[in-house]
């Protein structure tokens, strides 16, 4: 009889196992599932140059976003976090002996938040103060370094939508000199200070939700009604005009648009579905979102992917909470 109970138990052992991974058919969590699976040692990206490795802060802190809006993959962001946290990668990335990166302090600051951190000693920086002094008269976020101040509107956005979940909150000064740079048909440029103004769609996309989360659903309207002019007929979007959709425009784009233009958001996101790895592809690229419908490229997936699932999702960057399936999914197949 023992040995007939300890036959069953082998023959039913699988079913009973706890899974190292979960199958699932929702989309963003396959693709969660397959950025998790790119990690380097599950924690981190790294920038190769010539055979050199560099630690690649921001695409990693790309993921931890991406695996919140998900809900998946959260041991993956718990290690990323961790590693973030160490002091040579948190000071190599915002800046150290005398330079000091406003946007890579705004980017962390939101990561530290989204994982729940003490953001008062990540890596040994009080990362909200280092932000807020970042802050010039104008408004704007600017980089203190000798090699010149390269500040944009994805930093002064990420800036707003982290101070935002602050006690203090974002200044007002910072929201009025972001709504200041919105061009004339109501779309926002990358860069201050060109002239002429020419906006840009992930540029837009981001600045839209941080005006949201900080009041001025004027200006954010405006360029959400912009950004709909710029959609392609396959429901995506481009970087640059009579360029082909690709799927990281598209990803920021779809989450901007997600609870405002419904119909347009629902475009975004089949767009994005439509690039998407499915079961007919090879077993480890499975989930993955390329670049543009010209197929997966392992250099342009990573980033194409992680911002992809921000659109999937439809969670706004400043709604962003990490947790859920400490899981890294797979693509449910037959």
């Amino acid at each position: 009889m023992r040995r007939l109970v300890l036959a069953v138990v082998v023959l039913l052992g699988v079913g009973l196992a706890t899974p190292a991974v979960a199958a699932t058919p929702n989309k963003a969590d396959a693709a969660a599932g397959w950025l998790a699976r790119q990690l380097i040692d599950g924690e981190r990206f790294e920038f190769d140059f010539g055979g050199d490795k560099f630690p690649n802060q921001g695409q990693t802190i790309d993921a931890i976003f991406a695996f919140a809006a998900a809900r998946a993959s959260d041991t993956n962001a718990e290690k990323a976090i961790t590693w973030l946290a160490r002091p040579e990668i948190t000071t190599g990335y915002i800046g150290t002996g005398g330079e000091s990166y406003a946007g890579a302090h705004a980017k962390l600051l939101l990561a530290a938040q989204v994982r729940h951190k003490n953001t008062a000693n990540f890596g040994g920086v009080d990362l909200e103060a280092g932000l807020r002094a970042r802050l010039t008269p104008s408004g704007r976020f600017s980089d203190q370094s000798a090699f010149g101040d390269f500040s944009n509107a994805f930093g002064q956005a990420l800036a707003l939508l982290a101070l935002d979940r602050t006690t203090g909150g974002a200044p007002a000064s910072a929201v009025t000199f972001l709504a200041g740079t919105q061009c004339a048909d109501g779309g926002f440029p990358l860069n201050f200070g060109q002239s002429p103004c020419v906006s840009d769609v992930d540029a837009t996309a981001t600045v839209v939700q941080a005006l949201r989360a900080t009041g001025d659903v004027t200006n954010a309207g405006e360029g959400v009604s912009w950004l709909v002019t710029k959609q392609n007929a396959d429901g995506g979007f481009s970087a640059v005009a009579a360029a082909p959709s690709n799927a990281n425009s598209t990803g920021l784009a779809a989450e901007a648009l997600a609870g405002k233009r419904p119909l347009a958001a629902i475009k975004a996101r089949n767009f994005l579905r439509s690039l998407q790895v499915g079961c007919s592809g090879a077993v480890a690229d499975r989930g993955a979102i390329p670049f543009d419908s010209t197929g997966l490229d392992p250099a342009t997936a990573p980033r194409a992917t992680a911002q992809a699932i921000l659109g999937l999702t439809g969670v706004s960057l400043d709604e962003l909470d990490g947790g859920g399936n400490p899981l890294a999914p797979t693509l449910s197949c037959p």
